[in-house]
């Protein structure tokens, strides 16, 4: 053995840089704490807090509700919407499976459309393509932090009496032409606070609507049908264990655990969100050079998340997708992807038949899609350790 071989590589002492990481801090831990030692560990006091502050975020006059999982608000807003057997959903293909996964839940059909090759969302074009009169909802991804053309696909909806559910599960906070998403005209938004989301409460997610009907029938769905709060039940100082079970409902209550670690993670949104914005202005103005598609800020009036990182390699790299990703694994740097399009999974490709090539852009997009690390924790060094690795892969064969 060599002492060269002997010997590890610069790249190899460095410690692993992850794909994403939370930012929690004391405050976080000091609210968990605070919320352990009152006793009250489910939904109660500190969720209702939540959810106040969360709408207070918002602006408006918008309604809350927190939930377990932003595929449970998902799934709860489009039951309120009255969505049942028989109803079309459309929505992106380029996008997690839990968007349409809950239309399933409830016996109707998601429809799939391509995207904008530029943006990576939904194209409004194909989606009036695709409206039938069993078309009830339409569910806009505002994919990485970058808001939908929600203008264009406002119009739509009105046009055919349709609802619009935002998934906004990348874009806390996003705004659109100067608004915040969450408070546009549209139907309801849920929000995902899943451990690398912009904010988190390790899983979590918020429904935000400013129909308060809409939300209190989420609010009874969300525990199991029950027309009362258990937290008021088991608060109450008079005998109060009546209750009525009035639809079947679910089990998607958020903890006060966990809402204890979103309150001071709401707070310190606007800042995280910030330095997310200022490292992703680092990597595409060091990026230029080498041959790939950085991804597009939001127009003016706008704001970009930046929930995620996105490039996509040209056809003129030297290398792969798949290698990219292991060259930079290899250099201990963390990627992903986001996505693999819905129709390419077995599931949905086997149940509605979809070929390989039914929505071109956003294969194309896949094919060539990488995602960076990108969290408020960085520091400016793990930028440029990313930004320098990334360079060296893709001018060396």
């Amino acid at each position: 053995m060599t002492l060269s071989s002997a010997l590890p590589s610069v790249e190899q002492k460095q410690a692993f840089l992850p794909f994403a990481l939370p930012d929690i801090g004391e405050d976080e831990i000091a609210e968990v704490i605070q919320a352990m030692r009152s006793g009250w560990l489910t939904t109660g006091p500190k969720t209702r807090q939540f959810e106040t502050e969360f709408g207070e975020f918002l602006g408006g006059g918008v309604h809350t509700i927190a939930i377990n999982s932003a595929t449970a608000g998902l799934h709860l807003a489009l039951e309120a919407m009255g969505v049942g057997a028989g109803d079309e959903v459309i929505t992106s293909t380029y996008t997690f499976t839990a968007t349409a996964e809950v239309v399933r839940y409830l016996g109707a059909d998601p429809v799939f459309v391509d995207i904008d090759p530029r943006t990576m969302n939904m194209s409004p074009a194909a989606v009036e393509a695709k409206i039938t009169p069993r078309t009830k909802v339409i569910i806009p991804v505002h994919f990485a932090g970058l808001s939908c053309d929600m203008d264009a696909l406002c119009a739509i909806a009105r046009r055919h009496n349709l609802k619009i559910l935002e998934d906004a599960a990348h874009a806390l906070p996003t705004y659109y032409n100067q608004r915040l998403i969450g408070t546009l005209d549209t139907d309801a938004t849920v929000f995902s606070f899943y451990a690398t989301k912009t904010i988190t409460t390790g899983e979590g997610g918020m429904i935000a609507a400013r129909d308060a009907a809409l939300i209190e029938r989420c609010k009874v769905m969300r525990l199991h049908g029950i027309s009362r709060d258990s937290f008021d039940r088991y608060r109450s100082r008079t005998p109060a264990w009546q209750y009525d079970v009035v639809a079947p409902g679910f089990k998607y209550n958020l903890t006060d655990v966990a809402s204890s670690i979103g309150i001071p993670q709401l707070r310190k949104a606007r800042a995280m969100r910030d330095r997310r914005a200022e490292l992703a202005a680092r990597y595409t103005a060091a990026l230029q050079s080498v041959p790939i598609i950085v991804p597009p800020d939001a127009a003016q009036g706008g704001l970009h998340a930046w929930h995620l990182y996105v490039i996509r390699l040209q056809e003129t790299a030297r290398i792969t997708r798949d290698g990219f990703i292991q060259r930079m694994a290899d250099a201990g740097i963390g990627c992903s992807v986001h996505f693999i399009p819905l129709h390419l999974h077995p599931y949905w490709r086997d149940t509605y038949n979809y070929a390989a090539d039914a929505f071109p852009a956003a294969t194309r997009a896949y094919q060539a899609a990488i995602s960076l690390p990108l969290y408020s924790k960085m520091t400016d060094a793990d930028a440029t350790r990313v930004v320098e690795t990334v360079r060296r892969i893709l001018d060396t064969p």
